[in-house]
């Protein structure tokens, strides 16, 4: 059985989005050029930022996605919630109460969403 080791989002500008995630995971790229940029998470998943301008073959948008955070409890993701929005990031869900948990959801630099949760 394969499993997925990459998580790959198209993105405008990887220079920027590469500063962005930076911030947002405290990590430094492994890799960087114009049209790519990559990090290695903790739990050696990887992250690459590809330009949407030159990935090939040419990807056409057919759906929604986004990348969550678990987090160990409501505080986390209240605390998060803060640091994130004084961040001056888009929020695209309040902290709220849902079936699977407390949750937000915040936008990257790209529209891509990123969800914070305390799983119920």
């Amino acid at each position: 059985m394969i499993t997925p080791s990459y998580t790959l989002l198209y993105v405008n500008s990887p220079e920027a989005s590469g500063a962005f995630y930076s911030q947002l995971l405290g990590l430094t790229p492994v890799e960087t050029s114009p049209t790519f940029c990559l990090f290695v998470l903790q739990s050696g998943t990887k992250l690459g930022l590809w330009s949407k301008h030159t990935v090939e073959p040419a990807a056409t948008p057919v759906g929604g996605s986004e990348l969550a955070f678990a987090v160990s409890d409501n505080a986390i993701v209240d605390s998060t919630f803060a640091s994130w929005s004084a961040r001056g990031m888009q929020i695209a869900q309040m902290p709220c109460s849902l079936d699977f948990g407390y949750t937000f959801v915040a936008q990257d630099p790209d529209g891509h969403r990123l969800r914070v949760f305390a799983p119920a």
